[in-house]
């Protein structure tokens, strides 16, 4: 599927917040246990478009994919200074669940790494949440570590790009 991204501006930061937060509670309603309702604040979020770390995918209805892209990862994968790119905030409107458009993020993702000469795309998720594990598992992801916090533990994922 071919993708049309565009870099988030500072005016784009509340259509992914209210994307994030229409994720949130649609996974509250189902217990899943993934991004807690309200976890990811409008502030931060406005900090990340301004460092230019999120990508947009908008159809005719408006803000319909999100994806972060990150050339280190500190607070998850530590001080590993393996070549990689990080995949965080990849979000798809339940309107377009099914269309294939999560697994078209990861394949740009993995673009982007193979363009910039580095060798792993990289993500995680919480353990608490197999079901999504098993969709990274299934594109071709393997788990390699995991991560604690104090009140949740995330699995580590990567995905050689040879």
């Amino acid at each position: 599927m071919p993708l049309s991204l565009t870099p988030a501006a500072p005016g784009d930061v509340e259509q992914i917040h209210a994307l994030r937060r229409s994720l949130e509670d649609w996974m509250a309603a189902r217990g899943l246990d993934q991004w807690p309702v309200g976890s990811l604040p409008r502030e931060r979020i406005a900090a990340q478009v301004d460092a230019g770390e999120w990508l947009l995918v908008h159809d005719d209805e408006g803000l319909t994919a999100t994806v972060r892209l990150l050339w280190s990862d500190p607070d998850f994968w530590g001080a590993d200074d393996t070549p990689a790119v990080y995949v965080h905030g990849l979000m798809v409107a339940r309107r377009r669940r099914g269309d294939g458009l999560g697994r078209a993020l990861l394949d740009w993702a993995a673009d982007q790494g193979r363009e910039a000469g580095v060798g792993l795309l990289r993500l995680d998720c919480r353990t608490t949440n197999p079901t999504l594990q098993a969709y990274y598992e299934a594109y071709g992801f393997t788990a390699v570590g995991r991560r604690d916090f104090g009140d949740f533990s995330c699995t580590l994922l990567e995905l050689g790009l040879e």
